[in-house]
């Protein structure tokens, strides 16, 4: 038996019961283009530019687009409206989490700084998780849903098959790591 190509995730929103403050929010806090395209119902964040290569130029594959989708009524979606549900946000349990990877020319602690002033909750920051060798930080967008940014540290090096931390490196002061 052949074994099929994998499905590929093309595509994640994010619900919210209102889109034009979410477009706002997400673009002050990422800088990613929102394009409108039905109004107060459904918004495509269209990041911008294409996936970069080993050598730090920019692939032939964009990145992965997402939305902002109005939590009671969700596109598309054929059904009568009656029929749908549940079409409110969510109670406060767990959401799906986004990892959003930082951008070279962009920095986590202005991120999270960002996030928080524009309305999201912090749940962490400046902490290191050894299974994917990155530093990572958290935080719920005024809606509920979570985000989690991601990045490299300079000079940290890890052993593939290990997980373990290679040579003299050390985290920075005051940081968490499992």
């Amino acid at each position: 038996m052949n074994t099929p190509y994998p499905n590929i995730l093309v595509f994640v929103d994010f619900p919210v019961d209102d889109v034009a403050a979410a477009t706002t929010f997400y673009e002050r806090v990422f800088g990613w283009e929102i394009e409108e395209r039905i109004p107060g119902v459904f918004n495509r964040i269209v990041p911008g530019q294409n996936q970069k290569i080993d050598d730090g130029s920019q692939g032939p594959s964009g990145n992965l687009h997402m939305g902002i989708s109005l939590a009671s009524d969700p596109r598309p979606d054929p059904r009568p409206l009656d029929q749908r549900g549940p079409l409110e946000m969510h109670n406060g349990g767990r959401t799906t989490r986004a990892w959003i990877m930082i951008s070279d020319d962009d920095d986590m602690d202005r991120i999270m700084d960002t996030a928080v002033e524009a309305g999201g909750t912090e749940l962490w920051r400046h902490h290191f998780w050894k299974e994917f060798g990155g530093a990572n930080a958290s935080f719920l967008d005024p809606w509920g849903n979570q985000l989690m940014i991601w990045e490299h540290l300079d000079g940290i090096e890890q052993d593939e098959e290990t997980h373990e931390l290679v040579g003299d490196a050390e985290l920075p002061a005051g940081w968490t790591i499992e």
